[in-house]
């Protein structure tokens, strides 16, 4: 992710421009621990979501992984598939490989108090954010939101009426990044009543540090996102 940096110019002139079958495979996506503000990968939603003709996908776990990896093969265009740096959690993989709906998100918790919309790494935390919650009395949708460009109009705008707070859950810089992109099409569509929290890294360069550390320190754990959202709510269940 980090060093897709130095190459921005030809990305976004030899293969966006050009509208080229090229998928740029981001490893360490999000903060790598040891080595350091060079090296986390916490800007790659943001430099590439401006670009024109782009898909960018964020699998939730290693399954998910492949599947996306088909998917960005077999699509007429330049594709980024961001994941961080890091085991799995080991899940069974399909031995049957599919392409997934372009630009179409997946609900994986159902709410009625908020929406947490998650990109890759932090799909889980934040499922694991709504039990927390749930033992409050505080019910929240949790979506794997999968595709950050392009987003899941139909679905964020059925969220924007169906809730007044939406929460979005990325492991990149807020600035510019997947939940800007949600505010910029909520505000394009005239949806002025809906608050949007963004959850990411803030407007600085991440400290060197261990991955659960940073995350912690950052609020990026599931227990922080529920306190977030407990916060906001008011610690009341719709």
């Amino acid at each position: 992710s980090t060093f897709l940096q130095r190459a921005f110019d030809q990305v976004l002139h030899d293969v966006c421009l050009q509208n080229l079958p090229v998928v740029f495979a981001l490893d360490r996506a999000g903060v790598v621990g040891n080595d350091g503000p060079t090296h986390h990968g916490v800007f790659d939603l943001s430099y590439l979501r401006l670009m024109p003709n782009i898909t960018i996908m964020a699998p939730k776990d290693e399954n998910e992984l492949q599947h996306m990896m088909k998917t960005a093969l077999n699509h007429a265009g330049p594709v980024a598939l961001r994941y961080p740096r890091g085991n799995g959690y080991g899940l069974p993989l399909d031995q049957e490989l599919h392409v997934l709906p372009h630009g179409q998100a997946e609900v994986l918790h159902t709410g009625d108090t908020a929406a947490l919309l998650a990109v890759g790494s932090m799909v889980y935390p934040c499922l694991e954010a709504a039990q927390i919650l749930a033992e409050q009395g505080i019910h929240v949708m949790v979506v794997n939101m999968r595709f950050i460009k392009p987003l899941d109009r139909a679905l964020l705008l059925h969220c924007a009426e169906k809730f007044s707070l939406l929460v979005t859950v990325e492991e990149n810089a807020i600035a510019g990044g997947f939940g800007c992109g949600v505010q910029e099409l909520l505000a394009d569509a005239g949806c002025n009543k809906t608050r949007v929290v963004r959850i990411g890294y803030p407007d600085t360069y991440i400290e060197q540090g261990e991955q659960d550390e940073l995350k912690q320190r950052y609020g990026l754990t599931a227990a922080a996102i529920a306190e977030r959202v407990r916060a906001i709510t008011g610690g009341e269940g719709a």
